[in-house]
């Protein structure tokens, strides 16, 4: 067993890395594989470009989202969740930052709020980095260096001992691009090949010297064959046994360098490195500081190459003026007489506070002296999920190990992870673990809520609430009885505040994690129901402790707390659903029954013939129609038809609500080819409510007996008794309710029937 684990991590590496090569190599190389030359912003592009693209909705629209940010290279660990828009936004800045069309002046801010996934972007941004580089196609290249062999030669040494042979390689401290090693002419001619023969769209461009520690060994190389006479000094210099070229992955310090908050230091320090001491006086006899007694340990020296993050910015604001030069000029100073030129693309990261740094001065107007600074930033504002399905599933990596990332194939899939509960296993007091059950819809009570207190209800119109936006924004519709409205037919206005301020995801975490370790006081004489959190456990807890959060004002708790009753109803609406779902089970119309019926209507509509069991064309049956229509639909009854044909309202009835449905789905789904076997039956409102929804009536119909005011303890031997067994059960078939929770939501929904049951 071991030795598997052993050979998989040889072959992981052994897959990362390639042998070093020539200089003359790798220019061939870059004219099979011309982004291999790329610099840092067309690398990072290519890099999120390359894991391609998937659909997904959010606010209630259908939009093109890069799988890169899904952290797929690491199961969705650090996947951001939503904010697809903004994302979709900084990838198209990018483009023109790496097109040079007018923005490469620009450094990329990203704001928000806490727990809005600014953290995952730049865990993404690492993970999706590191394993593209690891790729044929995403290598990234160095150069190293061996003065030994050139004559009397010291050696080289960025604060170790002098190398004592000639296997002894340094590799640039600050990953220079190998073209880098060609004088400016030279490499302009490459370049101008090389983007001659690739024909993209964005040309790999490259205004970068050596860094100055390879530039000490060129230098001293060059002196040392010069003095020899050697006549082709350049071939001399990059000889393999001096010079090669090789691969790295990319990772923080390699590529990647990220300024985080706590880091110290002067603003050089944090930017570049620092000077080693004891080494300027073991190689300063030449009365200059050798760039061989620099740290190279700087943000900027890190990132070099590729990219380069300023964590929690507002803790480094000191920091942003002086990096105003590194995209306008590509160059920093390691000190007076000795610059350094970078190629890496600036992102900084904050909270709000930073704006209100960069707008301390704005009453100054044009003597604003942060204006500069300003103008060369792009914002991007990152903010809290308003999708439902987002925040469930978020929640729920909050509280759990889950990192898969949510690709649903249908709103029904969606609506089953929302709802679905969640076991844990909890350690007591008493060092014992046990199994605490967030019950159905528990997770998605408290997602909702969390979504409702994000959203602006200034543009919620008439007949409407906060929960109706919620919905809409996160499947597009809305369903009342056969009538579906979608998202376009309100206006909610771009640029809103929807998503700027309300519960934090962090917030209702704390909230369920406290809950999971908290004694409960609910008893059963046979069902562990102490050890079920309920869905209005998880509101009831959430509103009560706004007041005590820290992290919420007096107005916003109040305003919060308000919000709380609408998502309470509708919760209530979705276990009611259930119950009365598990309590009508056996009277379902099966889906075969369904799509039978739409295929006889829609060829009824078309004047068309149907094919038959046995491969025969035939009229649709009046019959069968007229059967579903009074049996299955409730709609109609014996009067309305003329023996089996219907009348005008039977007629108005299949035209308008069934055929007008098939052509709306007809209509979303574009294709040439369609036919009514594509139809989902759920898609139609009138055939979902057959499909799964029951009212009361239905039940007092179909049980005459039942009494839901004996639920809690029902008499042996009575309809109510018998009914309540099998609904327990059917909930946890249906719905993977345990026995405990079954019996909580079914007495809570029967506690409220009982009222108006008479």
């Amino acid at each position: 067993m071991t030795e598997d684990f052993i050979e998989a991590a040889d072959r992981a590496l052994e897959g990362a890395y390639e042998e070093p090569m020539s200089l003359a190599a790798y220019v061939d190389a870059l004219f099979e594989q011309p982004e291999l030359a790329a610099h840092a912003s067309k690398y990072l592009l290519e890099a999120i470009e390359d894991a391609g693209t998937r659909t997904v909705i959010e606010e209630g629209e259908e939009k093109t989202r890069y799988r890169f940010f899904d952290d797929p290279h690491n199961d969705g660990e650090h996947a951001i969740l939503g904010n697809t828009d903004v994302l979709n936004g900084l990838v198209d800045d990018l483009r023109s930052i790496a097109a040079g069309r007018g923005k490469e002046e620009k450094i990329i801010w990203v704001d928000g709020p806490t727990a809005t996934g600014k953290s995952e972007l730049k865990r993404c941004l690492i993970n999706g980095l590191r394993e593209y580089s690891k790729t044929d196609q995403g290598r990234r290249y160095t150069v190293e260096w061996n003065v030994a062999g050139a004559g009397d030669s010291p050696g080289l040494t960025y604060g170790g001992d002098a190398a004592p042979d000639e296997d002894d390689w340094y590799e640039s401290p600050v990953q220079s691009h190998p073209l880098s090693v060609f004088p400016q002419e030279v490499r302009e001619q490459v370049l101008a090949e090389l983007n001659a023969a690739s024909g993209d769209h964005i040309p790999v461009r490259l205004e970068a010297d050596l860094d100055p520690f390879s530039r000490e060994a060129y230098e001293h190389l060059e002196e040392q064959y010069r003095r020899q006479g050697v006549e082709d000094l350049f071939s001399a210099v990059t000889d393999p046994k001096h010079l090669r070229v090789k691969n790295f992955v990319v990772d923080i310090g390699r590529g990647i360098g990220v300024l985080h908050s706590e880091d110290e230091g002067p603003p050089k320090e944090r930017l570049v490195g620092s000077w080693m001491n004891g080494m300027l006086r073991e190689l300063g006899s030449r009365g200059r500081k050798n760039p061989q007694a620099f740290s190279y340990d700087g943000v900027l020296s890190q990132g070099n190459g590729l990219l380069t993050i300023v964590e929690d910015a507002a803790q480094h604001a000191d920091l942003l003026q002086k990096l105003l030069n590194v995209p306008d000029e590509g160059h920093v100073k390691l000190d007076k007489g000795i610059g350094m030129d970078v190629d890496t693309q600036l992102v900084i990261i904050s909270n709000p506070d930073l704006e209100a740094t960069l707008n301390q001065h704005a009453d100054r107007e044009g003597q604003d002296p942060l204006k500069a600074l300003k103008r060369r930033l792009d914002k991007w504002e990152f903010r809290y999920l308003t999708n439902l399905s987002l925040e469930a599933e978020l929640l729920r990596r909050e509280l759990t190990n889950e990192t898969a990332v949510w690709k649903a194939d249908s709103w029904d899939q969606l609506e089953t992870w929302i709802r679905e509960p969640l076991r844990v296993d909890v350690r007591g007091d008493d060092n014992v673990v046990t199994e605490r059950e967030l019950a159905p819809h528990a997770i998605e009570a408290a997602a909702l809520y969390s979504v409702v207190t994000r959203l602006d209800a200034g543009d919620v119109p008439g007949g409407l609430d906060l929960v109706d936006k919620a919905l809409l924004f996160d499947r597009g519709y809305l369903q009342e009885g056969d009538e579906r409205v979608d998202i376009d037919d309100f206006d909610f206005g771009e640029g809103g505040s929807d998503g700027e301020g309300g519960i934090p995801v962090t917030f209702t975490r704390d909230v369920v994690a406290d809950l999971l370790n908290r004694e409960s006081d609910r008893f059963h004489d046979e069902l562990a129901v102490e050890r079920v959190i309920m869905p209005r456990d998880v509101l009831n807890t959430m509103a009560d402790d706004l007041t005590t959060a820290p992290v919420f004002s007096n107005t916003e708790a109040a305003e919060f707390e308000e919000r709380v009753v609408p998502v309470k109803n509708y919760i209530f609406g979705r276990q009611e659903e259930d119950v009365l779902d598990a309590m009508m089970r056996e009277k379902r119309v099966d889906e075969g029954t369904v799509e039978e019926y739409v295929e006889h209507v829609y060829a009824w509509a078309e004047g068309e013939q149907i094919e038959n069991d046995r491969g025969e064309y035939v009229d649709p049956d009046p019959l069968k129609m007229k059967v579903f229509e009074v049996e299955h639909l409730g709609r109609f009854d014996e009067g309305d038809y003329e023996g089996n044909e219907p009348t005008d309202p039977v007629r108005a009835f299949r035209t308008e609500k069934v055929i007008t449905a098939l052509n709306r789905h007809a209509w979303y789904n574009r294709d040439e080819d369609f036919a009514v076997g594509d139809v989902n039956p759920k898609e139609i409102p009138v055939i979902r409510t057959v499909l799964g929804s029951h009212d009361w009536d239905d039940v007092r119909r179909t049980f005459e007996d039942f009494d839901p005011r004996q639920w809690d303890n029902p008499p042996a031997g009575t309809q109510t008794a018998d009914l309540k067994e099998s609904t327990l059960r059917n909930l946890q078939e249906m719905y993977d309710y345990s026995e405990a929770s079954a019996e909580l939501t079914s007495r809570h929904v029967m506690s409220q029937v009982s009222y108006k049951w008479d």
